[in-house]
């Protein structure tokens, strides 16, 4: 009879205008000191900032706390106390924070005025002149009606509200053609894209590889999507935990000729990748920043655009989770990270193209990544030795004595190179006098097992009244030309005028004045470019006229291929303003002065392989990743040899093709750091062959840092010294005989540890995985690796913790949760899982090995040609449950194509307790040098060893035979590490080693 003797609480709650009213209809119960502690309100676009609760129209005070969640639009308001049985009235007000606001007017100089134009709100922040004074406050201008859905993905027309468009030119009216189309094309892989279905417009001429039909399953995707329909947005979130990991329904979407906008909302504040730009943590700022791209001759300098154009980044979620986003654009763009966390991309032309991978790890990511762009290159085994180079030799006879003195100093070393200062005026595929030498000083070098690389720059000299690579080339047609017309845009570079005296005392940039010549760019998107440029290098090798001048180098150095000039756009000026000036000026470097900073103008006419025609203002940034494979396929012809061409411009996909320095830095203790970031992001972005210019490209480089920088460099994957010209020499035999020392053991541990470094290569290769590793691509569940960029990996297993501080004597490291060994003494260092003070005398770089993992390696020798000759090794380093894994790829070293071809080893080495299995996993190859493993060190046997057997697999019908080898072992009770030493395991045989 409860209901009808009304012995009940009835209320009824409205909601309007931010106004909750809790009604009370019947209250005829006591109950038992009941109240409402908390409210959730959903769908609440704007954070709430005040709650008040009235009672009878008196405001009762209380200490309320009120979370606003912007992703999932919920506030959450708690420590409310409301009596069960009484009526409220809860009012709250809504601001929109200012981390919700988005920039309206991203173009230089905002004024309330020009703010107001475009319909948006204006406010200052005068405490932070970062966050947009000018933003939206109301949705974009577009909606969608109907989503066709297959089970493959969906698609739509995007209808324009055009009463809502804000723009005011033609090149920036929005268009109101669009259509979304997204595919499922793989479980872990989707692509997002939105284009204009009535007109062709520019897309991206880079493939990629996708599946020809979608592949993926509804039960096994690890994403779902959904479109939302007005005001338009599309929203992919993880179907494991229901994190979104993408949100685009925002103010900020917009879509014309010469202007693209699209934000998204992000799942936090870890966001790695977007480049080429020098940063201060590995880690992106997303407190209002924002970053242009598009390629440019801009020496690494914070904010500036700079040689490559990297549009991928990777994301972290709130739990660790990670996920990768392409969009494939190639147009001068910028993108702002701001707190929300949110990021916007502007860009001038082509589509949204996007490409989003799953992970869900980090190195899954990668992993994911490079199958869709294409796996790194596989480098020789010769281009992971030291190298030596510097602009400002004077002759041959200099760096031939440089050979000389590293040899004397007992230096390891494998590469030599030249810059322009060989050329002649600096005209590629010419020899000055001073280096008429260096034909036979290459093929002597050569001899001796070393190996010589060198420069080539993209333009071309028109001035000369003989020069074949001139003259073919107009013959091919192969330079950028004026569009409808005949005639080559020149501009100035490097190449000088025949004829002139030059006068060297006067600044590089008024010699180039005064002296420059007439420079025309090839186009490396046109065959016939591509077979004119692979017959130039073939020239250059071969010199058919006169062999005792060919250049037998093996490898390339591409330099200058954004494309650079000295001067911006053509030499008499660029013709149209519209291209060169376009109506949004991404934020890049000298903003003002438009697209043509340092480089030809933006009209310049090209033409891709089937002859469709593109703008230069299009392509610019492919520029370098244009010239990339052609010059490979000219030098592997050339030298019928696996090679390395190094390129200093890049897009997505170049690592298939070269290795990338990170170009003219400054001899400065920042510049340690900052060469760490630069080799994480080139991870992200599928370059694992990757360095920056050991002891600093500008300025001279001093003793103590050049040291450091050694110790460093020794773990470059690419690990070169090079200078410019007029600083003093930084090699490591022009400081003393210290200097040479350490040098010289920082580099015998590189070259001890190569077949490891190369097995991390060819793991990069086949897989896609990271050589240069960050350290939360393996410990992502320990969130202060998410910042650590001080430090780093190779692969899995060696940890490497470098003195970058001036003066410092000790290195303030982060070991994490596993067991470490140190590299020097194979002792396990007792902690984990915290940051520790280690020391770091001048003479010492802090490595240490994983346990868990096995590492194969070699006796060092002054270059590769005589260590790849020398008895290997390895070392098993035991993890806490007493196991231990690794591989080793071995192959010649020089074969083109040797994995696809299998013609190379793999074995595969695991330790379980007490036993030691090699096993040969592919045998395609047989080293001439009958190698064999001669010592094995195990390191964390927790208990004293008596006896060590080796039996090899497969001797008497198919059983195991204990084999008699004369090997002695030594066991350190301190240390715990057991010693096999004077083994004879022959590299290509399968073999068990026991200890008891």
């Amino acid at each position: 009879g409860t209901v009808e003797s009304k012995a009940y609480i009835y209320y009824e709650f409205t909601v309007s205008n931010n106004v909750l009213q809790m009604n009370v209809i019947n209250s005829n119960y006591a109950p038992n000191n009941l109240k409402f502690e908390e409210i959730k309100i959903l769908g609440a676009l704007q954070e709430i900032t005040a709650v008040t609760v009235s009672q009878n129209n008196v405001v009762k005070n209380a200490l309320l706390n009120i979370t606003y969640y912007p992703l999932e639009k919920v506030a959450h308001i708690t420590g409310l106390q409301l009596e069960l049985g009484k009526s409220y009235t809860v009012k709250w007000t809504q601001k929109l924070s200012v981390n919700e606001r988005f920039n309206c007017y991203p173009s230089p100089n905002p004024t309330q005025e020009k703010c107001e134009q475009l319909g948006c709100v204006w406010e200052q922040v005068t405490s932070n002149s970062d966050i947009p004074p000018c933003y939206y406050s109301s949705d974009n201008a577009y909606s969608v009606d109907k989503v066709e859905y297959t089970s493959s993905g969906l698609a739509a027309n995007l209808i324009l509200n055009s009463a809502k468009t804000r723009a005011n030119e033609n090149f920036t009216t929005p268009i109101s053609t669009l259509r979304l189309e997204v595919k499922y094309h793989l479980n872990h892989m989707l692509q997002f894209k939105i284009y204009d279905y009535q007109n062709a417009r520019y897309e991206v001429p880079v493939p990629l590889n996708l599946p020809s039909s979608p592949m993926s399953m509804a039960k096994e995707r690890l994403y779902e999507v959904s479109v939302q329909k007005k005001p338009f947005g599309i929203q992919v979130w993880r179907k494991s935990t229901g994190t979104t990991i993408w949100d685009s329904q925002l103010p900020t979407f917009t879509f014309s000729d010469m202007f693209i906008q699209i934000s998204t909302r992000l799942a936090s504040q870890y966001l790695y990748g977007f480049g080429e730009t020098e940063h201060t943590m590995f880690r992106r700022n997303m407190s209002w920043h924002t970053w242009g791209m598009f390629t440019r001759d801009q020496p690494p300098t914070y904010k500036l655009n700079s040689y490559g154009y990297q549009p991928f980044y990777m994301a972290l979620e709130e739990d660790g989770n990670a996920h990768g986003v392409l969009l494939l654009n190639s147009n001068a763009m910028d993108v702002t990270f701001q707190p929300t966390p949110a990021l916007t991309y502007r860009t001038t032309g082509g589509i949204l193209d996007f490409y989003m991978v799953l992970g869900p790890t980090p190195e899954l990511v990668v992993q994911e990544y490079t199958a869709l762009i294409g796996r790194p290159v596989m480098p020789p085994y010769w281009s992971l030795g030291f190298q030596l180079c510097r602009y400002g030799y004077k002759n041959d006879s200099e760096i031939a004595q440089l050979v000389e003195d590293m040899k004397a100093a007992g230096i390891p070393y494998d590469v030599q190179y030249v810059d322009i200062d060989h050329m002649e005026r600096q005209l590629d595929f010419t020899i000055s006098t001073s280096f008429a030498g260096l034909p036979a000083l290459i093929n002597r070098i050569k001899e001796e097992g070393m190996r010589f690389i060198i420069i080539l720059d993209p333009a071309i000299s028109g001035n000369e009244t003989n020069y074949p690579t001139f003259s073919r080339g107009v013959q091919d047609d192969v330079f950028i030309k004026w569009p409808n017309t005949n005639d080559i845009i020149y501009s100035k570079v490097w190449p000088f005028l025949p004829n002139v005296q030059v006068n060297e005392s006067l600044p590089e940039q008024t010699q180039i004045q005064i002296y420059g010549a007439h420079a025309a760019f090839p186009d490396f998107f046109r065959n016939s470019t591509r077979g004119w440029w692979k017959r130039e290098i073939l020239e250059f090798y071969n010199n058919s006229t006169n062999p005792s001048r060919s250049v037998k180098f093996d490898g390339l150095w591409i330099d200058m291929n954004e494309p650079a000039a000295f001067l911006n756009g053509a030499i008499d000026g660029c013709r149209n303003d519209l291209l060169n000036m376009p109506p949004y000026i991404p934020h890049l470097g000298y903003r003002s002065d438009g697209l043509t900073v340092k480089t030809p103008c933006m009209e310049g006419q090209q033409y891709l392989p089937d002859g469709t025609p593109v703008r230069h203002y299009d392509v610019h940034s492919l520029y370098g990743w244009s010239q990339t494979k052609p010059t490979l396929d000219g030098l592997q012809s050339a030298t019928k040899e696996r090679g390395i061409v190094i390129t200093r411009s890049t897009y997505p996909s170049s690592g298939r093709w070269a290795g990338h320095w990170l170009g003219d830095n400054t001899a400065a203790w920042d510049q340690l750091a900052k060469s760490v970031i630069g080799m994480m992001e080139f991870s992200l972005f599928g370059i694992s062959y990757t360095g920056a210019d050991i002891c600093g490209f500008f300025k001279d480089s001093e003793y103590q840092l050049c040291l450091r920088w050694t110790q460093l460099g020794a773990f470059y994957p690419y690990s070169r010294n090079h200078n410019v010209k007029g600083a003093r020499r930084q090699d490591p035999v022009s400081w003393n005989s210290t200097f040479e020392e350490i040098s010289r053991n920082v580099l015998n541990i590189r070259y001890t540890l190569l077949p490891y470094l190369y097995t991390l290569m060819y793991d990069a290769h086949a897989h896609g995985s990271t050589v240069i590793r960050p350290i939360f691509h393996e410990f992502v569940e320990d969130r202060t690796t998410w910042e650590i960029y001080e430090q780093f990996l190779w692969g899995p297993a060696l940890l490497i913790s470098p003195v970058m501080q001036q003066n410092a004597v000790t290195v303030n490291a982060y070991l994490p949760n596993a067991r470490w060994y140190d590299y020097y003494t194979n002792e396990e260092i007792g902690f984990r899982g915290q940051f520790k003070l280690l020391p770091a005398p001048l003479e010492h770089i802090n490595l240490h090995i994983r346990g868990g993992y096995i590492l194969a390696w070699q006796r060092p020798a002054n270059t590769t040609f005589y260590s790849r000759k020398n008895p290997m090794g390895l070392t098993v380093a035991l993890n806490d449950t007493l196991f231990a894994e690794g591989q080793l790829y071995w192959d010649d070293g020089v074969h083109i194509d040797a994995y696809e071809d299998g013609v190379y080893l793999l074995i595969s080495f695991t330790a379980d307790r007490n036993v030691l299995n090699i096993r040969v996993l592919h045998h395609g190859y047989t080293d001439p040098n009958n190698l064999m493993f001669t010592e094995i060190r195990v390191l964390g046997v927790p208990t004293s060893v008596k006896q060590v057997t080796v039996s090899q697999n497969g001797k008497q019908n198919g059983a195991e035979q204990t084999i008699a080898l004369s090997h002695t072992m030594d066991y350190n009770d301190a240390k715990k590490l057991l010693t096999i030493t004077r083994l004879q395991l022959e590299l290509g045989k399968d073999y068990t080693v026991q200890w008891s």
